[in-house]
């Protein structure tokens, strides 16, 4: 299990992709058609050594990268800053992750037990006056969307709902997110237009 990191694994896979070998050096015959994709927390310290270590997952192969949950817009905003300087927004598609909230008891359970989460206090303080602290949650989290949408960088979010899934389409058509497209369904595909009329 600890036999290879996030880098060495993210080199293997690119390997097996892009040069059609094993890491043993062995020709594959059928190479894998995968979109790699690693995971980033800017809001882990030391912060200024988070885009570095993003640095060495693109250069390893990642071409997408997803956050820990973003509820501190300055520290992502500098997180970005930081990626920008580096010229890393050109070379990646980052997806900060976003996800409601149900309650201010969960919010600082996972303040204290989820590393990497940072939930700043005034995030605490508006869940614990809301009267439905559910549905501020999801307030919470459709008003971070629409502000991370602004950031230069961003090429969308990455929705976590744990045990709140079924609040996903109502946050996503509240944040915007598809704007003319429609959701998923079998009956209309993934990024279908709507009918004109």
């Amino acid at each position: 299990m600890f036999d290879l990191d996030s880098l060495s694994l993210l080199e293997i896979v690119a390997g097996l992709r892009d040069k059609h070998a094993f890491a043993s050096g062995r020709t594959l015959t059928s190479a894998p058609q995968v979109f790699l994709g690693a995971a980033a927390n800017p809001f882990a310290p030391p912060f200024a050594f988070r885009p570095h270590r993003l640095v060495k997952k693109i250069a390893a192969g990642a071409q997408f990268i997803q956050t820990q949950y973003c509820f501190d817009l300055p520290r992502f905003q500098d997180f970005m800053h930081r990626a920008r300087d580096l010229g890393l927004l050109e070379k990646c598609f980052i997806l900060p992750g976003v996800g409601p909230l149900a309650s201010a008891r969960t919010a600082e359970w996972m303040r204290r037990h989820v590393p990497g989460v940072h939930i700043p206090d005034d995030v605490l303080k508006r869940l614990k006056g809301a009267q439905d602290q559910k549905a501020e949650g999801r307030d919470i989290c459709i008003e971070m969307i629409q502000q991370l949408r602004e950031i230069e960088g961003v090429s969308g979010v990455h929705i976590m709902a744990h045990r709140q899934e079924a609040f996903v389409p109502e946050i996503i058509q509240r944040a915007g997110i598809l704007g003319a497209r429609r959701p998923y369904t079998p009956q209309a595909p993934l990024g279908a237009t709507p009918p004109i009329g």
